[in-house]
């Protein structure tokens, strides 16, 4: 049987045409990983997660809730997740690979896309409960997130620092956000402590529920952490319902994470489009109203992903 050559070589580059196309059509994933539904990391997650779906060609997203700083920086070294929220100091853990915190070995593929927002401690207390200062916590029945994750790290400094620990209370429970708060309701709960952004949900709506005491974090407490991820930050008069003075606490950095299997153009992309759109994820929550450029890439403790630095070198933020 005779061969056509000249077909073979058409054949081959239709198979080689049809290649390039499929390639150039596989869809990229873009799964954010965030934190509970009641708080801040969620539905700001929500929003990157529409805007990337709108003007990232090809591109599939989800979000997906999460226990949060620790969980998330485990499933994005496991490859599990394209995009995450992770405060500052689990951050810094994670790539040291700090078992106490969460991480049995280095998470070496970690990279920063953006630091974004500070997250505040906020403890809040039934006001029944006479709980108004740190002290006070002694004896007392409180829920400090769930174990191990970036709010349970943030408890265990602060007591520590203020001279506490979790043997000092009355009972100690690790639950999130939004159960915490239906337990004080419940009066099975005498305070919580919360690491978030302002004007989280679940403080609203427990303030808008029962009259609730602000318990401050003094400055001399926050140098005695002695960790420069935790600074000294204050919660403004009337950012909750029945709050009439400013609160000191401590404020500590959310990042944007990513991991180094994620291609330099789809970070690219994904910082690209946050930053142009700052207006909208401001609309999804007040706490990223406070995200810009400028801080972007400020005291970061892991090193930024290559697409991301593509970014700010483009538009002069590095």
């Amino acid at each position: 049987m005779k061969i056509n050559k000249r077909f073979i070589a058409v054949g081959a580059a239709l198979t080689l045409s049809l290649s390039a196309v499929t390639m150039a059509a596989a869809p990229a994933f873009i799964n954010i990983l965030t934190g509970g539904t009641s708080g801040v990391y969620y539905p700001i997650g929500v929003a990157l997660s529409q805007l990337y779906g709108a003007g990232i060609d090809g591109s599939k997203t989800s979000v997906q809730a999460t226990k949060a700083s620790v969980e998330n920086l485990n499933l994005l070294q496991a490859g599990r997740g394209e995009l995450a929220f992770a405060l500052g100091d689990s951050v810094s853990a994670a790539y040291q690979g700090d078992v106490d915190a969460g991480f049995n070995k280095p998470l070496d593929k970690i990279r920063v896309i953006a630091a974004a927002y500070p997250n505040y401690i906020q403890i809040v207390a039934n006001k029944e409960s006479g709980i108004k200062t740190l002290a006070d916590l002694k004896g007392k029945r409180i829920s400090v997130g769930a174990p191990k994750s970036g709010t349970e790290l943030n408890a265990r400094s602060i007591f520590k620092a203020a001279g506490l620990s979790y043997k000092d209370m009355g009972k100690v429970e690790f639950l999130p956000y939004a159960e915490s708060v239906e337990l004080i309701k419940n009066r099975q709960l005498d305070a919580t402590l919360q690491s978030s952004g302002l004007g989280m949900a679940a403080i609203r709506d427990l303030a808008a529920t029962m009259p609730i005491n602000f318990v401050e974090i003094p400055e001399d407490v926050v140098l005695k952490i002695n960790n420069p991820a935790y600074q000294h930050g204050v919660i403004p008069a009337s950012t909750y319902e029945g709050q009439t003075t400013d609160v000191s606490t401590v404020a500590i950095e959310n990042l944007l994470v990513t991991h180094n299997g994620v291609s330099d153009d789809l970070a690219y992309q994904m910082t690209k489009i946050m930053f142009t759109n700052l207006e909208r994820l401001g609309i999804a929550h007040s706490a990223a109203k406070t995200i810009s450029l400028e801080n972007a890439t400020k005291n970061l403790p892991i090193p930024l992903h290559p697409g991301a630095e593509r970014y700010y070198k483009e538009v002069g933020a590095l």
